[in-house]
């Protein structure tokens, strides 16, 4: 993930002790973008290794995402772009920028949006050099051979743009944008919310809440990336630790829980493909890139996928479906590496899913009872065309670093995680320094001590996987 932070204002009361730094959970991994024409834009369609590994391209035997809004909470995305023609069905801009659709770029990777829409929805097209008149295809549902095409091609996308990565121009947090944006969401007909982003602490701000019950109230799927542990998250952070929310760990080129582009927590539901990633970004342009921003629009494309094929479904059996039909990895079971294991999207449209007694992966309703003092409360829609800042619906209270529902993520605090690094990196750096001293002849530990240097150890390098 990112490591510069949103802020732009002072803590609000006592719930600013969960102000969040919140970041776009991949674009720092993107190994390079490149300028691709559109003539040559099938080299890309062939690196798509997911379609097939992950099952995709058999669940296009039942469900394309037709019918289904799928709100891209992110940077911004190009609409304009080659692959997301006709894809793009509305917008909002919950940064405060001055774009009213958000279909432009803000806050530090204008790109990030659109890599994330076109992995997700993406269409692909016809070549440059393609006739005027082409001559029909014996298979109309044939996707167009160029391009990216995502894993719901037939789902429409609601961008919802958010300044995060720099300075906020118009001084909006992200304690502001993602319950604007969240709403906006709901409210505008998504089925299915796609956030990658992420934060370094499994903690959220109280003004999240209401908008995050609104949205499990209103039966939408919330799909959000666990982060990655080279922007430094060893551990998954909010709003992937919110109950109920369907968290996505990454997965590497052979399968197994990637190094750097995931990271780990008991909140993670879903493993998929985080590596050698592609998407477009702006200008007709794409992308090779890694990390669960990636892996996120691949499983909330099997959402959509899903809410196409069976419209009445729950949210809660969309879930369940997902999970309990993911091929188990690492330890048996659940695990903080995998979650319930790697995606199978062929079995989650084709597999017989018992129903499900409620959602695998908690409730924001019942943990908003157990953990914040005072009355429990049902927040009121907001209007659809001028929504304001989401203020918390709930008497404030410090936001706990809690013992969540048993099926949920007891993730360590932030600030035990830095101090047991800071910790780390100081025995460590004691340790090389003795060594050192003791390697050195007596008129350099002499020189040393007299001067009062010792060598300076790098502690700031991320642990490999657990």
């Amino acid at each position: 993930m990112e490591t510069h932070t949103t802020r732009t204002r002072p803590p609000l009361g006592r719930a600013g002790a969960a102000l969040l730094a919140l970041v776009l959970a991949g674009g720092c991994l993107a190994t390079g973008l490149f300028a691709a024409p559109a003539a040559q834009a099938d080299e890309w369609r062939d690196k798509q290794y997911w379609l097939a590994e992950s099952g995709i391209t058999k669940a296009w035997e039942v469900s394309k995402g037709a019918g289904v809004k799928v709100a891209v909470i992110d940077s911004g995305v190009d609409a304009q772009h080659p692959d997301l023609k006709g894809a793009v069905a509305g917008g909002y801009d919950a940064s405060g920028s001055g774009q009213p659709n958000g279909q432009k770029g803000v806050g530090s990777k204008t790109e990030h949006g659109t890599l994330v829409a076109t992995m997700l929805a993406g269409r692909g097209h016809q070549p440059a050099d393609a006739t005027a008149s082409p001559s029909p295809s014996p298979n109309p549902s044939a996707l167009p051979p160029d391009g990216i095409v995502g894993v719901a091609p037939e789902a429409q996308i609601l961008a919802v743009s958010t300044w995060l990565g720099s300075t906020n121009p118009s001084g909006k947090s992200d304690q502001d944008q993602i319950p604007e944006a969240v709403r906006w969401a709901v409210d505008n007909g998504a089925r299915v919310i796609n956030i990658s982003l992420g934060s370094t602490t499994p903690q959220w701000p109280q003004s999240w809440d209401a908008a995050f019950l609104y949205a499990e109230q209103k039966d939408v799927v919330i799909v959000a990336a666990a982060g990655n542990r080279v922007g430094g998250n060893i551990q998954v952070g909010a709003p992937a630790t919110i109950p109920g929310v369907l968290t996505v760990a990454g997965l590497d080129r052979k399968g197994a829980a990637s190094v750097d582009a995931s990271s780990q927590g008991i909140s993670i539901g879903v493993a998929a493909p985080a590596e050698n990633l592609l998407g477009g970004v702006p200008g007709g342009s794409y992308a090779e890139w890694a990390g669960t921003s990636g892996s996120t629009p691949i499983v909330a494309g099997v959402a959509a996928l899903i809410r196409s094929k069976w419209p009445a479904m729950s949210a809660e059996q969309v879930i369940n479906r997902i999970v309990s039909t993911a091929k188990d990895a690492g330890i048996p079971g659940k695990d903080p590496l995998y979650g319930f294991g790697v995606l199978n999207a062929e079995a989650a449209l084709k597999a017989d899913v018992p129903e499900a007694a409620a959602n695998p992966l908690g409730s924001i309703a019942e943990w908003i009872r157990v953990h914040r003092r005072g009355n429990f409360a049902t927040p009121a829609p907001l209007p659809t065309t001028d929504v304001p800042n989401a203020a918390p619906t709930l008497p404030e209270a410090t936001v706990p670093a809690a013992e969540p529902p048993s099926q949920r993520d007891s993730a360590l605090g932030a600030a035990v995680v830095i101090g047991f690094s800071l910790l780390f990196a100081a025995i460590i750096a004691a340790a090389v320094f003795q060594i050192r001293r003791a390697a050195k002849s007596p008129a350099d530990v002499g020189e040393d001590q007299e001067t009062g240097a010792m060598d300076s150890v790098d502690s700031g390098r991320q642990a490999g996987a657990p």
